[in-house]
């Protein structure tokens, strides 16, 4: 019997190895370890919220959320995946090593911090955007250490294995048979008038004033 990993954890490791990852070759292994989720919000595609957990069993345990959207995720590449987990992590790093910016505010130190991991920040995501704000996207600076590090990663045979379902799609998968209709066609004799109605309703006609008859 072939043996599968549960999606669940096959997510969950593919999102520590990058975080592990990136960590290490990015920021020195300075970054303490976060509890890293999926949460879809609109116009974002991702946030950090420290201290946003604490232990059940263990009070004195608390841990900050680095979140990603997986709608986000939807005609986009792995390394845009982890560009994103990077800018996030580089909040983790203001937070931790420098002066923490008012929430959700992208400052200089942050940026600066982006620009030495090899992420240009840029609020249009290309060159000559805003480098600071409260929305802030950024591009990837060509041969930077960010760039290396992915293509390392990668050559692990690294990868992520979901994303949303775009909106109004529809699993693929067998249809069952339909079933009954709730309403029911009525048609004059005389005039040929039409209305729709529960199946049991008795109708006549407003013009005729004969017994409409349920279609068959």
């Amino acid at each position: 019997m072939i043996k599968h990993t549960p999606i669940t954890l096959a997510e969950n490791i593919g999102l520590q190895a990058a975080f592990d990852h990136f960590n290490g070759v990015l920021f020195d292994s300075e970054l303490n370890d976060v509890f890293i989720t999926y949460q879809r919000k609109n116009g974002m595609a991702g946030h950090f919220a420290p201290q946003r957990y604490l232990g059940r069993q263990d009070v004195k345990l608390t841990t900050h959320e680095l979140a990603l959207n997986p709608d986000s995720f939807v005609g986009r590449s792995d390394e845009y995946i982890c560009q994103t987990l990077v800018h996030e992590m580089c909040h983790l790093w203001q937070h931790e090593h420098g002066t923490p910016a008012s929430r959700g505010y992208h400052d200089k130190e942050w940026g600066r911090k982006m620009k030495a991991v090899g992420l240009y920040p840029s609020s249009t995501g290309a060159p000559g955007g805003k480098e600071t704000g409260q929305k802030m996207s950024d591009y990837t600076i060509e041969g930077g250490p960010f760039a290396q590090a992915y293509k390392k990663l990668v050559a692990k045979g690294w990868k992520l294995n979901l994303q949303s379902m775009e909106r109004g799609e529809k699993a693929k998968g067998p249809k069952g048979p339909k079933g009954p209709s709730s309403k029911t066609k009525f048609t004059c004799p005389g005039c040929e008038a039409n209305v729709w109605g529960k199946p049991e309703t008795n109708v006549v006609c407003g013009e005729c004033e004969l017994p409409m008859q349920a279609a068959r």
